[in-house]
């Protein structure tokens, strides 16, 4: 019966390594999808909200 218990113990880090690292790994490909995105849309960028006072 502890042969049982030893064997579940083990499998549940590797098994929650494997999420976090899946989890990781989609978050970084979103992050740079983005960057791509953003850089590559072809919008000229925002000009600036502050005004310029006439002299």
């Amino acid at each position: 019966m502890s042969e049982g218990l030893q064997a579940t113990d083990v499998a549940r880090p590797r098994l929650r390594s494997l999420v976090t690292t899946i989890v990781f790994v989609l978050i970084s490909v979103m992050i740079v999808r983005d960057i791509l995105i953003r850089r590559w849309a072809g919008t000229p960028p925002a000009p600036p909200d502050t005004t310029q006072q006439s002299r």
